[in-house]
């Protein structure tokens, strides 16, 4: 393997000095940490002494996001994040992004690309693993040169790498949407000095941004209308694109197999899966929200808007910090009924079928908990889409809702904020009904609460069987001390000498 070539040691050394940085993380996944003492050699011999490197290793969340809370460790001015990344805006530090270089036969892509173009009457839109992205000029080129003889230039766009920098932008709004930008036609200096309405046109485009590529198609076509190539490997990237464009015919080119797919049953059918796990979710009255990012731009502010929704709702909320979840941690918390994972669009995805309650997006969440939404077939990952739709102050509907689930109608509980006129001696008076509950020896062991049947944790622990070790004894008073042995093991003070 060239290790110039597919850890761009110059361009990340360019990159370093131009800004000045004096110390450097170096973020490593787990595939690619065998490489890393060799790439920051390499580095120290282009920069000196005066720059120092800090290898990163075992994130505490997904390796594809910027490990911030790992540099703010070692005081590190930015973060150069190797292999495969998701490309989510960073909150403090400046990243550069090293996706490598991935093998791939460009002729054999080129020529399925073609053959796949003369069987379809669609436009097609050819998206690729960042990691390919090294090949896409030489993709191009191949294409431009055979494709004027058959007339199926205009029916095949490209999208485009955003950026391999990433710059801090704190909570960020940008959302996919209408990018309109006024365009100068064959106007001459005096014309433009003027700003002649005749030589301006007012053009708008669908701009998408996703996964750190960025296309744009016209106002008057919509992006069902075109083929979606995707050009790499079946990995978290590709299950983005999946469920992100669920309506559009999508097909993928496997570099590694050079072969052409175009059956995605099992893609598609997780959909159907995370309509369940929403209708299951609307039955919930304990809700975990799960931090699953202390860098991506904008996490704690979709983690109050969650809090916001799950209150609104008349649901009781706990956040939770714990890393990467497991079945195992998920456990600990058996009084939440189903669970909200606040992390990255390429991680959000958890198969929660090991879980003890279901885990949901930020996405599912606001289908779930808002009244009267309905699930459009749209499906949104990336959860700084969804804050331009926050909460806003509804009127509860008193009525019974019919529960998919447990196959009846239910009531939901009514949010907090109609209990406002709740004095300080009733809240009083409901924690000493806990304790009390908590002190209880008799209660029945068949009485444990599960399945959305306690409003709180408090609850929920009142009315278990076991409730760890027994704090009530027969004597209530304290028996007088009693004077233990004194001496060594070897010979206590009140035991014969041996003779």
């Amino acid at each position: 393997m060239d290790l110039e070539s597919n850890y761009e040691i110059h361009r990340t050394a360019d990159y370093i000095r131009s800004n000045n940085f004096a110390r450097v993380a170096l973020q490593f996944p787990d595939e690619l940490l065998k490489d890393s003492t060799r790439v920051a050699r390499a580095l120290r011999n282009e920069l000196g002494r005066g720059v120092r490197l800090f290898v990163m290793a075992d994130t505490a969340y997904g390796s594809c996001c910027v490990d911030e809370v790992g540099a703010a460790h070692v005081d590190a001015e930015c973060v150069v994040h190797y292999g495969h990344a998701c490309m989510s805006p960073t909150t403090t530090l400046p990243a550069f992004f090293v996706f490598g270089k991935a093998s791939i036969d460009v002729s054999d892509c080129v020529q399925s690309l073609h053959h796949h173009l003369s069987s379809n009457n669609k436009p097609i839109m050819v998206l690729f693993g960042l990691e390919y992205a090294h090949a896409l000029q030489d993709i191009k080129s191949a294409m431009a040169m055979s494709l004027p003889s058959t007339g199926f230039s205009p029916m095949i766009q490209y999208a485009e790498v955003t950026s391999s920098v990433v710059n801090p932008s704190g909570d960020s709004d940008e959302i996919n949407g209408q990018d309109t930008k006024v365009v100068d036609l064959n106007c001459d200096e005096k014309d433009k000095t003027s700003k002649s309405e005749k030589c301006s046109k007012l053009v708008t485009d669908t701009r998408y941004d996703l996964g750190g590529l960025k296309w744009s198609i016209p106002m008057d076509q919509k992006i069902n209308a075109y083929l979606l190539l995707w050009i790499g490997s079946e990995d978290s990237a590709f299950a983005n694109i999946v469920l992100t464009f669920n309506s559009c015919e999508i097909a993928r080119y496997d570099p590694e197999g050079r072969q052409f797919l175009r059956d995605f049953f099992h893609q598609k059918k997780t959909l159907k899966r995370r309509y369940y796990l929403v209708e299951k979710a609307k039955d919930a009255n304990i809700v975990g929200i799960l931090v699953g990012t202390l860098a991506v731009a904008g996490y704690l502010r979709m983690i109050n808007q969650m809090k916001e929704l799950i209150e609104r709702a008349g649901k009781k909320s706990y956040t939770l910090v714990m890393g990467r979840p497991s079945p195992a941690k998920l456990a600990n918390f058996p009084e939440c009924d189903v669970f909200v994972y606040v992390s990255c669009a390429q991680t959000a995805l958890l198969d929660s079928k090991d879980f003890l309650a279901p885990v949901i997006t930020p996405f599912e969440a606001m289908l779930a908990f808002s009244s009267g939404k309905e699930w459009t077939g749209e499906y949104v990952m990336e959860f700084r889409d969804l804050m331009i739709s926050a909460p806003q102050d509804i009127n509860h509907i008193q009525e019974a809702r019919f529960s998919f689930i447990k196959g009846g109608y239910m009531e939901d509980v009514q949010p907090h904020a109609e209990n406002e006129g709740q004095t300080n001696e009733e809240s009083l008076a409901l924690l000493e009904s806990s304790k009390a509950a908590l002190n209880s020896i008799d209660r029945p062991s068949n009485s444990i609460l599960f399945n959305g049947s306690a409003q709180s944790g408090v609850d929920f622990f009142a009315a278990r069987s076991f409730k760890g070790l027994k704090m009530q004894y027969d004597n209530p008073s304290p028996t007088s001390y009693i004077i233990g042995r004194s001496g060594r093991a070897a010979g206590y003070d009140d035991e014969k000498e041996l003779r």
